[in-house]
């Protein structure tokens, strides 16, 4: 048995949660990887994949087993390419996750310029409101927005972002523009929680080192920030956000900044990855390109 080859067989089986889509994507037999994979386990002497008709998943072991793999793969992929300094030596899958607003204004408009850097690396850029498992499901780096909770990832911190308050001037016009905290009792304010049943504290404020909430008026709650950018432009309430994720809005006048006096914290941004050792050159290098892109948008902590 080709230990390397079966490794590789099994990574492919774990992400996908499917023999069949794996052997799909490596144009081999069904057949070929089940038995590859079932002559590895024999080998290690425990059971890797727990198998269902429905779906593939990792065992306890193979949650472990799966992880040690992925360094054992990168570091073969960096001794292949060791000597090599060109960059489209840089090969191999790379997947990322980031949030919506992220990825879509800040990562997109400089990806093409990545990519032909780098023509040899596949990009899955994964961006939702959803906190992805980075180990369970295979993820080399993640950006995270806001304070992070303790998860055993390596985290190297980006810079903050400068928050707002917005509102539509369509609501303006018909609500007035509040000037003091008070005012908020009469004002209606969008809540964003990321999954519903917990209520949202309320209008959060950044004085003297510490935040404060503002009981508020409003009705509507969502749990993405797509919509929730899409409330105050609906003229349906304020809401506080990135500045950068507003810019375009704020400066075509679609959306109004209101209390600049009363801010909310700015939020730290982070780029989480698993510990590895020895990082693949394709992880590296693309957390350094993020970094650098990052640095237009982040002030410094």
């Amino acid at each position: 048995m080709d230990k390397i080859h079966a490794m590789q067989l099994f990574v492919r089986v774990a992400e996908l949660g499917s023999f069949t889509r794996a052997a799909e994507t490596l144009n081999l037999p069904k057949g070929s990887v089940s038995r590859q994979i079932q002559a590895l386990e024999s080998a290690l002497g425990t059971r890797l994949l727990q198998r269902t008709t429905r779906q593939v998943r990792l065992t306890q072991d193979g949650m472990v087993y799966y992880e040690r793999c992925r360094d054992v793969l990168a570091n073969v992929d960096e001794l292949d390419n060791l000597f090599q300094h060109d960059p489209a030596s840089i090969s191999g899958r790379l997947r990322v996750d980031m949030p919506v607003g992220m990825a879509r204004n800040l990562v997109m408009p400089h990806l093409p310029a990545f990519l032909q850097q780098y023509p040899g690396i596949e990009l899955e850029l994964s961006s939702s409101d959803r906190l992805v498992d980075v180990i369970q499901e295979g993820f080399d780096c993640v950006v995270r927005v806001g304070a992070l909770k303790d998860s055993g990832l390596v985290a190297r911190p980006l810079g903050e972002l400068t928050m707002v308050n917005c509102a539509s001037p369509d609501y303006l016009a018909r609500f007035g523009y509040p000037q003091t905290l008070d005012d908020l009792a009469s004002h209606a304010v969008v809540r964003y929680a990321p999954s519903f049943g917990s209520r949202p504290q309320g209008f959060e404020v950044w004085q003297h080192d510490q935040i404060l909430w503002v009981k508020t008026g409003g009705i509507l709650t969502v749990n993405s920030t797509e919509t929730y950018q899409a409330a105050c432009l609906a003229g349906l309430g304020i809401i506080q956000v990135p500045r950068v994720g507003v810019r375009d809005a704020l400066r075509q006048g679609t959306l109004v900044e209101i209390l600049p006096g009363y801010r909310p914290a700015a939020m730290p941004v982070s780029l989480l990855y698993p510990h590895r050792r020895n990082l693949s050159r394709r992880v590296r290098v693309f957390m350094e390109w993020l970094t650098g892109i990052m640095k237009g948008y982040v002030d410094e902590r």
